[in-house]
């Protein structure tokens, strides 16, 4: 305990010996930015002053057009999705072209803080941009530039951040020091300065989702075997492997997040805050899916309660409804006050030393195990288009993921193409592109058929 007090201590001195100054730069920030950083600042910074005027100007020009000369623009009283997740996509661009301006500028004046913040900003703008990008083109060769941006940012708003290399040592020693203790108290995984009952750190935060991951897939497999499809077995995988429905891990690190400072609260306020939280993001899953993939897993259209028509599956558009907001309410509670305290004596049992490696290892199974799903959805939905297989990648899932084995393993799952925001989508399959896909793809026939009668619920 001592050990640990002693280090709380030396995190909390002042290191720069600025007299905690705000005004006042410490000796890390006058610290000069790598020359790497600042190459990279000045490409951002031409990037930005090249792109954002033509964006700019673009906007005018249209804008103008809209309002003197309406008849050289053709619109549409009910815009298509592709056209409003394009002009989402263009707007979130000429936003992030405007602080790469404030970030080169930062980077080139040796503003370490100031670099830091805008790097936080355009790795939530390019993270927006990188999801607009699966929606319209879907996954391919031109998400490897946002993917390397990305990558980047993360990289320097981790390393131009003042903070001593010396002080993160401490934080990790320090954090060493913690865990042994709390080990041998039995209080490990629990946030030890009494703000929330769990530390988010990664390693708590991985086990919720996959915990949470299986347990959601359990459920949803009873549910459909009791309630909606009496003594018939459904699939309700979510990932191309292992027994995951990622919709509930990531359901549960939200409702943990937001309610681990609150697992005292009113039990009102739990449900509440869990159904709202849980019910936005099914609907939210259910509209990437759909705009993305043109994948429908679950539909709640026509919904009633007691007879009338329910108002949340009308509003969400049957992409989520008021039972099933009322379910994650439950599962929410449920959760923060009798299965996350069960949860961390669980996620215990791994020996604490080798903690961060068994969990780092794992990580990267699950990420790849996402990038394939992702990748395996993307060739399901340009086979059923009619999309000519020309790369190795789609060869490879093609060859090993085909139409049968997609529908085997997603059996809950429909596509269809024609509900997507994709640009290389067919406004309308015909009949003889229909027949043709039928002749070369015995699958696409019947895949059709199931398509037509609509998602399994």
């Amino acid at each position: 305990m001592a050990a640990v007090s002693s280090a709380r201590q030396a995190r909390g001195a002042n290191p720069s010996n600025n007299k905690l100054d705000p005004k006042t730069p410490a000796s890390t920030e006058r610290k000069k930015i790598s020359l790497v950083a600042k190459i990279y600042g000045l490409l951002c910074l031409i990037d930005g002053v090249v792109t954002l005027p033509i964006a700019v100007l673009l906007v005018g020009l249209i804008a103008y057009a809209l309002v003197f000369q309406p008849g050289t623009i053709p619109t549409n009283s009910d815009p298509t999705l592709t056209t409003i997740i394009s002009v989402l996509s263009f707007l979130v661009s000429v936003v992030a072209s405007g602080i790469l301006i404030f970030l080169g500028a930062s980077l080139l004046r040796n503003h370490r803080r100031n670099a830091a913040r805008w790097s936080h900003v355009l790795l939530a703008l390019n993270f927006a941009q990188l999801l607009f990008n699966v929606m319209l083109q879907g996954i391919g060769p031109h998400l490897i530039s946002p993917l390397i941006q990305l990558v980047i940012l993360l990289a320097l708003s981790v390393t131009v951040d003042p903070t001593l290399r010396q002080e993160r040592e401490l934080q990790r020693e320090l954090r060493e020091l913690e865990d042994r203790e709390a080990a041998e108290r039995g209080m490990l995984g629990r946030d030890l300065e009494g703000k929330g009952f769990i530390e988010l750190n990664f390693f708590n935060v991985f086990w919720v989702f996959i915990v949470c991951s299986v347990l959601g897939l359990v459920l949803e497999v009873i549910w459909h075997m009791v309630v909606v499809d009496p003594g018939v077995y459904q699939d309700r995988a979510g990932m191309l492997f292992g027994p995951f429905s990622p919709i509930y891990g990531v359901g549960a690190v939200l409702m943990t997040v937001a309610l681990n400072r609150f697992y005292k609260a009113n039990p009102i306020i739990i449900f509440v805050v869990s159904a709202v939280i849980g019910g936005c993001f099914e609907a939210f899953v259910s509209w990437f899916m759909q705009t993305g993939f043109g994948a429908v897993a679950w539909d709640y259209s026509g919904t009633t309660i007691f007879g009338f028509p329910d108002p949340v599956a009308a509003f969400f558009h049957g992409r989520t409804s008021t039972p099933f907001m009322l379910m994650w309410g439950m599962l929410g509670f449920v959760w923060i006050k009798f299965c996350l305290p069960r949860l961390l004596s669980v996620i215990n049992l791994i020996p604490w030393k080798m903690r961060y490696s068994l969990t780092t290892i794992c990580a990267i199974l699950m990420a790849v195990n996402a990038v394939m799903t992702l990748q395996s959805l993307d060739c399901w939905y340009e086979r059923l288009s009619g999309v000519k297989v020309d790369s190795p990648v789609e060869e490879f899932y093609a060859e090993h993921f085909d139409n049968a084995y997609m529908e085997h393993r997603f059996q809950s799952m429909t596509v269809t193409p024609e509900d997507s925001s994709r640009v290389d989508t067919p406004a309308k399959l015909t009949d003889a592109n229909s027949s043709a896909d039928g002749a070369s793809d015995g699958t696409s026939s019947s895949r059709d058929a199931t398509t037509s009668q609509g998602p399994t619920q």
